[in-house]
């Protein structure tokens, strides 16, 4: 369904009319949780939005980019500050997990990523998003190096990194059931590094 005049009007340029896209948004949700990733598509958010396509296509490139604003929309992860990098990792962590495990999130990510290895406009938009993420994330890490917690030389996102790499492979793999003493020794590896103090500054080949 074209965009009535009125609509069109409202919808004209690249800034979005806010309440038009909370309308597509929802309708995305809706369309995903009715026919899931695999019979997801814009058309079908269009018609339940009753909203022009190309006005969808003008404030999201991509069916991926829509989905990762739903995804967004829907995320509720703690963000602590407990005065411990250690804790705070931590806690992030366990809440990302029961976010991916008992909201669809989960699945939209993970069908995210998958379309993200064959499909540009995908991992452009995954990139887009881990480049904010890392830049989130590494909040946390900042802010224990200005505690001092933390090495002054470290570089937040590089660790950002390093944890999203571990939520990553698990929700990929199926393992958001992690329990915390397993999400705290990963965050030890993180945090400590892996080489044997005892090899002092050996060069390694």
């Amino acid at each position: 369904m074209s965009d009535s005049p009125e609509e069109a009007r409202r919808s004209i340029g690249a800034k979005r009319n806010p309440a038009s896209a909370d309308a597509i948004r929802e309708a995305a949700q809706a369309v995903l949780l009715e026919a899931g990733y695999a019979g997801f598509s814009i058309e079908a958010v269009a018609r339940r939005a009753r909203a022009g396509k190309p006005t969808i296509y003008r404030w999201w490139p991509s069916k991926a980019a829509l989905l990762i604003d739903v995804y967004q929309r829907q995320k509720r992860v703690d963000n602590p500050d407990t005065g411990s990098i250690e804790e705070d990792l931590v806690l992030f962590l366990k809440s990302l997990f029961r976010h991916w495990r008992e909201t669809p999130s989960g699945s939209i990510f993970r069908s995210i990523i998958a379309e993200a290895q064959s499909d540009e406009a995908a991992a452009a938009a995954l990139a887009d998003y881990s480049r904010s993420r890392r830049e989130h994330t590494g909040l946390m890490i900042e802010r224990a190096r200005e505690r001092g917690e933390v090495a002054a030389d470290v570089e937040p996102t590089l660790v950002a990194d390093l944890v999203a790499s571990y939520a990553w492979v698990h929700l990929l793999t199926g393992r958001t059931d992690e329990d915390e003493a397993t999400i705290r020794k990963a965050v030890g590896v993180i945090l400590r590094g892996v080489k044997n103090p005892a090899q002092g500054g050996k060069a390694t080949s």
